[in-house]
C-alpha cells in the first residue's frame, strides 16, 4: 500500500456535509461558537437558514438538537471533542441517547490534536465516555475517504452517533476496495504473525509499522476499527485465535477506549495477549500534536518494538 498525501478531515468533512445537505433538506447544522475551527462555517455560508450558532452554550445546543430531531430534522452538532463528551455528557445521555434521538455529534480536535491548546482541550477520555452510554454509536475514522463513508453511514442510521475527527491532517490510507460499515472493521493487511488494531488517525501508523515489520520477516495483520461501538467482535475473536499477539493503537487513554474494548472481547474468547498503545492514564504535556504523540510513544517505532517484544516473549514461553 502506498501512503498518499495528507489532508484535513474537518475541512473535507465540512465540504461533504454541504454536498449531502443539497439533496437532503432535513439536514441542519448547529455550532458552539467554533465555526472556523470545526469548519461548520462552510455550511453556514451555503445554507444560512439551516444553520444555528448556539454560542458557548454546548448543553443548550444539545437540547436544541434534540428538539429539532423531534421536529423531523437531522441535526449535525459541531464542537470540540472535549466539550461535547464532557461538558454536555448529561444532555447527550438523557436528551439524545435515552430517547434515541436522530442527532449526529460530529466533533473535531480529538485526542491530542489540539496540541498547544493544552490539557483543557485535549480529548483523551471521550471515546470511553461515549461508548459507555447505551444507544450511542461511536465512529472514529482515520482518513478522508473513511470519514466520508462514516458520515454517510451516520446519516443513514436512525439514532444518535458520535463521530470523532482529528484536527491534524491525516494521510490517505483507504484503497478503492476498502469500505466502512457500522459495526464492521476494515482489513488493511493480511498476516498471521501478529495483529495491529488501530482507530482514527493511527491507521496510517499501523500500516507503516506493518511495512517495517514485513522487512524484518514478520507478517502483521492490520485492522482499522473505525466503528468503536458497535465493535467488530467477530474479527477481533478471529485475530485472537489466528495471531495470538494483538497491539492496539489509539490517540486516547488506554483505559476505556479501543484497547479496553478489544481486551473485553479477547477476555471472553481467549487465545491472545494484548498490548495497548495510547496515553497511559495521565494528562499530557503542552506541545504540538506531533511532539505529544512522540512523548506518549504513540509512534510507528513503538508499534514495531512492541510487536517484536511480544513475539520474543511468546517464543520464550513456548520453549519452556
Amino acid at each position: 500500500m502506498i501512503i498518499k498525501a495528507k489532508r484535513s478531515m474537518r475541512h473535507e468533512y465540512a465540504k461533504y456535509l454541504v454536498e449531502l445537505a443539497e439533496t437532503n433538506t432535513r439536514i441542519v447544522a448547529l455550532e458552539g461558537d467554533l465555526k472556523e475551527s470545526t469548519q461548520s462555517i462552510q455550511f453556514e455560508r451555503a445554507y444560512p437558514h439551516r444553520y444555528i450558532d448556539c454560542g458557548i452554550a454546548e448543553q443548550n445546543m444539545v437540547g436544541v438538537a434534540a428538539g429539532m430531531a423531534l421536529a423531523g430534522k437531522i441535526p449535525f452538532v459541531h464542537s470540540f471533542a472535549c466539550f461535547i463528551s464532557m461538558r454536555t455528557c448529561e444532555q447527550v445521555r438523557t436528551s439524545l441517547a435515552y430517547p434515541r434521538m436522530n442527532v449526529k455529534l460530529v466533533v473535531s480536535h480529538g485526542g491530542v490534536s489540539p496540541g498547544t491548546a493544552g490539557t483543557s482541550h485535549h480529548a483523551i477520555e471521550d471515546i470511553a465516555i461515549m461508548r459507555s452510554i447505551p444507544n450511542m454509536t461511536v465512529l472514529v475514522p482515520g482518513d478522508v475517504a473513511e470519514m466520508k463513508q462514516a458520515v454517510y453511514a451516520a446519516l443513514a442510521y436512525n439514532g444518535p452517533v458520535y463521530v470523532r475527527l482529528s484536527a491534524s491532517d491525516s494521510e490517505d490510507v483507504y484503497r478503492e476496495e476498502d469500505s466502512f460499515a457500522i459495526g464492521k472493521s476494515t482489513l488493511l493487511r493480511e498476516g498471521n504473525d501478529a495483529c495491529i488494531i488501530t482507530t482514527g488517525a493511527m491507521m496510517a501508523a499501523g500500516v507503516e509499522a506493518a511495512d517495517k515489520l514485513l522487512r524484518k520477516g514478520v507478517k502483521a495483520r492490520v485492522i482499522q476499527m473505525a466503528s468503536v461501538k458497535p465493535l467488530d467482535e467477530e474479527r477481533i475473536g478471529q485475530a485472537a485465535k489466528e495471531t495470538r499477539v494483538i497491539v492496539t493503537v489509539e490517540e486516547h487513554n488506554i483505559l476505556g477506549g479501543l484497547g479496553g474494548a478489544v481486551c473485553e472481547i479477547v477476555a471472553g474468547t481467549g487465545g491472545a495477549k494484548v498490548k495497548r498503545i495510547g496515553i497511559k492514564d495521565h494528562f499530557c504535556d503542552v506541545g504540538t500534536a506531533a511532539y505529544l504523540l512522540d512523548q506518549e510513544e504513540i509512534t510507528v517505532q513503538a508499534i514495531v518494538e512492541n510487536v517484536l517484544d511480544m513475539l520474543k516473549e511468546n517464543s520464550r514461553e513456548g520453549s519452556i
